[in-house]
């Protein structure tokens, strides 16, 4: 039987929404006995969040004061002792993720599986290649233990348990490195939703021409109750800041809705929301390569279009 060990991210005492879907990747593999694990200097509470979640059968916590702000390079030591009694250790595909898995596989001597999409079963997986134009099959030995970052966006969260998992605390006595350590954190604020765990974005290309014209959509956004996104070309132009960048070099999202105001579609912003339920492009150029990845298309002018909308969801048509 497998037994898969998914790191629990986490931040102001809150579990990330993510880590559902990683439970929902690991439920994949038939059989699989599913334990979360959370690094924290108080695990109370985040740990209670974890044992909700459907199909985990433990949580197991790991307190220490170095870990008030869990850092990859502090984590990753005592993750390797933990895992030591499994065999998959999972994260999602965060920066924080990507950061901590690497390390891990290196501790452990383990083949690393990133970004996958889909658990085949124990020893296979699905995941995307060539900026996801193309899937691919990866597998391992039987028998070889795998740590893998999830692609959480092609996943939908796990529900909640019946009832709650066990919570179990464990010491660990592996040797913390002092070379790192936690400075400062500075992170952009907002009252709108996470562009990661939204289910409503707003996203804006080079066509609003200038960083006072997007708010126009954070207009519409606060009224769709939506968050804001960006294409690259329209960060690089300075019109929006770099942590609402979309695609494949920004985040990859999968939103119930994805509303694109002014995006050609270049492969790598479609990278990015290809896994959103329902994608509405408007654009006035119809040759627009986002058209061709649409549910619905609107040839149209955005500064005419949005106020439209706008009134629309005001009227409550």
């Amino acid at each position: 039987m497998s037994k898969i060990l998914i790191v629990a991210e986490h931040a102001g005492g809150k579990l990330n929404p993510v880590i559902a879907k990683c439970v929902h990747c690991a439920t994949g593999i038939t059989g699989a006995e599913i334990h979360l694990v959370v690094f924290a200097a108080d695990a109370a509470a985040v740990a209670a969040q974890a044992a909700q979640i459907a199909g985990v059968t433990k949580v197991v916590t790991v307190t220490h004061a170095i870990h008030a702000n869990p850092l990859a390079a502090t984590v990753a030591p005592q993750l390797a002792e933990l895992a030591q009694g499994y065999s998959h250790i999972f994260g999602p595909s965060t920066t924080f993720g990507k950061d901590l898995m690497p390390r891990v596989a290196a501790l452990l001597d383990a083949p690393q599986a990133s970004d996958i999409m889909a658990a085949e079963s124990a020893t296979r997986f699905k995941r995307p290649i060539y900026a996801g134009n193309a899937i691919i099959t990866v597998a391992v030995e039987a028998g070889t233990r795998v740590v893998a970052t999830v692609r959480t966006a092609s996943f939908e969260a796990a529900g909640a348990a019946a009832s709650p998992a066990p919570i179990e605390a464990v010491s660990l006595s592996a040797a913390l490195p002092t070379h790192t350590r936690f400075v400062s954190v500075t992170s952009a604020r907002s009252d709108r939703p996470d562009l990661q765990t939204a289910k409503k974005v707003v996203s804006g290309g080079r066509a609003l021409a200038s960083a006072d014209n997007f708010k126009i959509l954070y207009s519409l956004a606060d009224k769709m109750g939506a968050a804001v996104g960006a294409s690259r070309a329209a960060v690089d132009s300075g019109f929006a800041a770099n942590d609402m960048q979309v695609g494949q070099t920004g985040k990859i999202i999968a939103p119930d809705i994805y509303l694109a105001f002014g995006i050609s579609g270049a492969i790598q912003h479609l990278t990015g929301i290809k896994d959103a339920r329902t994608i509405v492009a408007i654009n006035k150029d119809t040759e627009a390569p986002i058209f061709e990845v649409a549910d619905y298309g609107l040839v149209g002018d955005l500064f005419q279009v949005i106020p439209e909308f706008e009134k629309l969801i005001s009227s409550g048509s």
